[in-house]
């Protein structure tokens, strides 16, 4: 499910579960207002199956390799 308005390239705090993305060595957060790409952040909390909260921005025309999800630069990150 992707938001009706695709975040600017503001700051964003989602939560929502971790997941592996369908390409190796991405990883993404499922929330209820969309996918977004994991980008950076503390790797100890981001495991899949973890429901986290993360603070970020979002950087909608950024391309990537994994070919999912709104990228977002992880700049904080907590258990939720």
């Amino acid at each position: 499910m992707m938001p009706s308005n695709p975040p600017t390239k503001g700051e964003l705090t989602l939560t929502g579960t971790v997941e592996d993305g369908v390409e190796k060595g991405c990883t993404i957060l499922r929330t209820p207002v969309g996918v977004y790409l994991l980008l950076g952040g503390d790797r100890t909390l981001i495991g899949e199956g973890n429901r986290i909260t993360v603070r970020g921005r979002a950087e909608p025309g950024l391309l990537t390799t994994c070919q999912q999800g709104i990228p977002l630069h992880v700049l904080e990150v907590r258990a939720a």
